[in-house]
């Protein structure tokens, strides 16, 4: 399982403002080209988002469904990603002083992504959710939800 953290300087509420908002996903997610659809239900359990990967116009479409959500503090969704596989992403998020630090977790569940080895499985996850944490944190400290 590959684990990274990063201190945001934006209230937990700002970051999960950004996660609640399904259309933003390809904007923080590595990987994620477009979305498709999102379900009226997002953000609740069970709830999916309908997205696109990979580069035009070599588009795989596939969704990622919520498993858990309990804002402003964790959420965990499955990631499918096919042929590559799923993954569950988990994250967590502890308020700071003058903001608070995220730490996502993640780890290939189903597929042929888990067969990959263990550590040049993290050190991939490791490097990609490095950047994925820095375009969160572009989007909850630029106030991406702001009305």
């Amino acid at each position: 399982m590959s684990v990274n953290y990063r201190f945001i300087e934006a209230t937990p509420d700002e970051v999960f403002a950004v996660l609640a908002n399904g259309w933003l996903y390809p904007s923080w997610v590595v990987g994620a080209s477009r979305m498709r659809d999102v379900d009226d239900a997002w953000p609740a359990e069970g709830a999916r988002i309908f997205h696109s990967f990979g580069v035009w116009p070599f588009l795989i479409n596939d969704s990622t469904s919520l498993l858990e959500w309990d804002p402003p503090h964790h959420m965990k969704i499955k990631a499918r990603g096919w042929p590559i596989g799923e993954a569950h992403v988990t994250l967590d998020v502890k308020e700071r002083r003058d903001g608070c630090v995220v730490r996502i977790r993640e780890d290939a569940v189903r597929g042929p992504g888990r067969y990959i080895p263990g550590p040049l499985r993290q050190l991939m996850l490791h490097a990609r959710n490095t950047e994925t944490l820095q375009r969160l944190a572009f989007l909850a400290e630029g106030g991406a939800t702001a009305n």
